[in-house]
């Protein structure tokens, strides 16, 4: 329920939800102003924006980034592809060769190029020129096809597995993080409004209190709330309703779900709250390493419930606290009370 991955469920109603400009963007200050100065630029210039990297865990507004400066920049939405989806250069081919000037190409997941296409696209990103291989064999020839001047935009959920030819490419880089818990209730406030939905003082933030710094996670939430509250009670959001219907999702009111509650139960009851490798937390709990990094462990480093060392991942004695389970004597505290931002 509160994976910050975008789930199939999601899209009808979160397409309507995404703010379309960049003045109705919230959260992301730092970032939100650097764009607008580069967006000014360019402008002034004439020219298309220099290509963007945004990085950052699921769900913060990638995409909808994206989409916004493709508005801002052409009145328009961006091209939009992915990474996984990209297997040869032939598939990418056609999408570059239809970019009109200044338009922008939107590649999400973009860690997850195939080396062979990564290639294909420096020339384009930096001359506006591919080298394309009609036909194969002896008899394959080598055709050189200008393109019109564009704008890459590549996001990715780990940055790290970019390849430095690749970073160097991009002129602009952007970090987005969690949005805090009233960024996040000014998120829900839009949000209801555009969903006409009635809320009690303080039940949006509630909302927010437990939505991981995450927007994706607190429409999501939103909308579990309301189905409770048009079925349980008269349609209008209160405490009482809010609090029950998260109870049902089993999300406690740091915003952790079973998924967290069972990574630090198997951290802390199987080896004694670390150190462990997150290969050997992955197997005993049957998930994939890649869920556990990408979905369970950010919010938990960020709020202090997690550690990692050169030995391997580590509880706080803040999350033994939440969880009821005694600490070990022998170790002293590893971090300060946990915050939420």
């Amino acid at each position: 329920m509160i994976s910050s991955a975008q789930r199939p469920g999601d899209e009808p109603v979160d397409v309507s939800l995404r703010p379309q400009r960049l003045t109705e963007m919230v959260g992301q200050r730092p970032v939100i102003e650097k764009l607008e100065i580069a967006l000014s630029a360019a402008r002034k210039r004439g020219e298309p924006l220099e290509h963007i990297l945004l990085d950052g865990p699921p769900g913060l507004g990638k995409t909808t980034l994206a989409q916004v400066i493709a508005r801002e920049m052409t009145g328009k939405p961006p091209r939009i592809t992915s990474g996984p989806t990209l297997a040869k250069p032939a598939d990418l081919m056609a999408l570059l060769t239809n970019l009109e000037t200044g338009e922008v190409l939107f590649i999400d997941e973009i860690h997850r190029l195939p080396k062979i296409v990564e290639e294909f696209l420096y020339p384009a990103m930096e001359d506006f020129r591919v080298d394309f291989t009609i036909e194969g064999g002896l008899g394959g020839r080598v055709v050189n096809f200008a393109l019109r001047r564009f704008t890459l935009i590549g996001a990715t959920t780990r940055a790290g597995m970019l390849t430095a030819a690749m970073r160097d490419r991009f002129g602009h880089g952007y970090h987005l993080d969690f949005y805090s818990p009233a960024e996040l209730a000014t998120v829900l406030q839009r949000s209801a409004a555009k969903l006409k939905l009635k809320a009690d003082e303080g039940t949006l933030e509630t909302i927010a209190a437990r939505s991981r710094g995450t927007p994706r996670v607190a429409n999501r939430l939103l909308k579990r709330v309301r189905d409770f509250a048009q079925v349980r009670g008269d349609g209008i959001l209160n405490i009482g309703l809010v609090n029950q219907a998260l109870e049902i999702q089993q999300i406690d009111k740091l915003g952790l779900d079973e998924l967290d509650r069972a990574f630090l139960t198997a951290l802390m009851r199987v080896y004694g709250g670390g150190p462990a490798g997150i290969e050997a937390l992955a197997a005993t709990m049957g998930q994939e390493r890649d869920t556990l990094e990408d979905m369970v462990e950010p919010f938990l480093l960020q709020i202090g419930f997690l550690i990692r060392t050169r030995q391997g991942r580590q509880a706080t004695a803040q999350a033994f606290a939440h969880l009821g389970l005694e600490y070990p004597a022998s170790r002293d505290p590893l971090s300060p009370q946990p915050t939420l931002f």
